[in-house]
């Protein structure tokens, strides 16, 4: 039977020309993908792809049905929503790796509230996650805020919180040093201890490297990660030191291993938000979500 998920798969198999790649962004795995594909040709009676090919292709009659399933998605988008009843339906909703866990926690309030709804989450970088919404294979991300501000105009940007840098070192390596913050202190720290560095190709990073570089800080580079959480563990066992926005729900004040140290007075900040296409009008449930998370 044709269902609604089988051409938001097939657009996003389009879109991404990979199963793969596909799965990624409809948070499905790939096998589920492939059999969602095989469904959808027999429920029209097309081919829609060429399997003889390497890589995936799209036969004469698939291009023309992919036309027709971009023009049906985007005038569902422009449905309005019932205005008695918005928290209802399928969406999928996307957040970087160190928002997950509390975006998780506010989607499970909200389907005791909602039984109705049905939400599947997936995480990436605030980039690609951008591009996901762009796109339509996600309906709302929670992402970090570039520097320069800049998203695509298809796309409306709703700010949720701030987050401030801070230098996290771990409490052993603290007890032995009087630490107050003062810019001279934290220049002698990130010098001379080993430097747990956040990704630079990622807007946290780029945030973190911008507020090194103002303070004329030049740290002792050891490794490089992407994850946060992975970083403050190693922090925890003495690894070395790091400069990170400290976690909204992170609760890493009253972590007994570490050791926040401020880095300046006013703070660098790293702004979280959310964004959803402009033609997506789910507004009851995109602002009930951002309230949750705020």
């Amino acid at each position: 039977m044709l269902s609604l998920r089988m051409l938001r798969t097939l657009h996003a198999v389009a879109r991404s020309g990979s199963f793969a790649l596909a799965a990624e962004r409809t948070a499905l795995t790939q096998a589920a993908v492939s059999l969602q594909m095989r469904g959808l040709e027999e429920a029209l009676g097309r081919q829609i792809f060429d399997r003889r090919a390497r890589q995936v292709a799209l036969t004469r009659e698939g291009r023309e049905i992919c036309a027709k399933v971009e023009r049906i998605l985007e005038l569902i988008d422009e449905l309005p929503a019932r205005p008695e009843d918005t928290i209802h339906g399928s969406v999928i909703v996307g957040a970087v790796v160190s928002v997950i866990g509390a975006l998780s926690l506010a989607v499970a309030h909200l389907k005791t509230e909602h039984p109705e709804l049905e939400v599947r989450l997936t995480s990436a970088r605030s980039t690609e996650l951008a591009r996901m919404v762009e796109e339509g294979d996600v309906d709302l991300a929670v992402v970090v805020g570039n520097a320069d501000g800049a998203l695509h105009e298809s796309l409306a940007w709703t700010p949720l919180y701030e987050e401030p840098l801070m230098l996290v070192t771990s409490r052993a390596m603290a007890g032995s040093e009087v630490l107050n913050g003062e810019r001279g202190e934290v220049r002698r720290i990130l010098r001379e201890r080993s430097f747990l560095r956040f990704d630079r190709r990622v807007p946290t990073g780029a945030v973190i490297d911008e507020a090194l570089r103002t303070l004329g800080i030049k740290p002792q580079e050891y490794l490089e990660l992407n994850s946060i959480e992975t970083i403050v563990s190693l922090v925890r066992n003495d690894v070395g030191v790091s400069v990170l926005p400290v976690l909204h729900n992170g609760h890493w004040h009253d972590d007994p291993n570490l050791r926040l140290i401020p880095l300046c007075n006013p703070p660098f900040m790293r702004t979280v938000g959310m964004i959803h296409r402009k033609s997506n009008k789910r507004t009851l449930l995109f602002n009930t979500l951002a309230e949750m998370l705020r």
